[in-house]
């Protein structure tokens, strides 16, 4: 696997877990109460900084040679 094609794969895990975080914090807010609310905010909060981390790392890292 190029090292291009490795980079596109973590993007998209990046991604993911943006959008996981999105409907959590979603469910989180409107849908949920209790300590299931207060569950799901924390993991959608952490999966949002490792997207951004993830997403940080991706585009510093600069261009591929492939």
């Amino acid at each position: 696997m190029s090292p291009a094609l490795l980079k596109m794969y973590v993007s998209f895990v990046g991604m993911g877990f943006m959008f996981i975080s999105l409907i959590s914090l979603y469910l989180s807010r409107y849908k949920l109460k209790g300590v299931f609310k207060i569950f799901t905010a924390v993991i959608a909060y952490i999966l949002m900084l490792a997207a951004g981390l993830i997403i940080f790392l991706v585009v510093m890292s600069g261009p591929t040679s492939e």
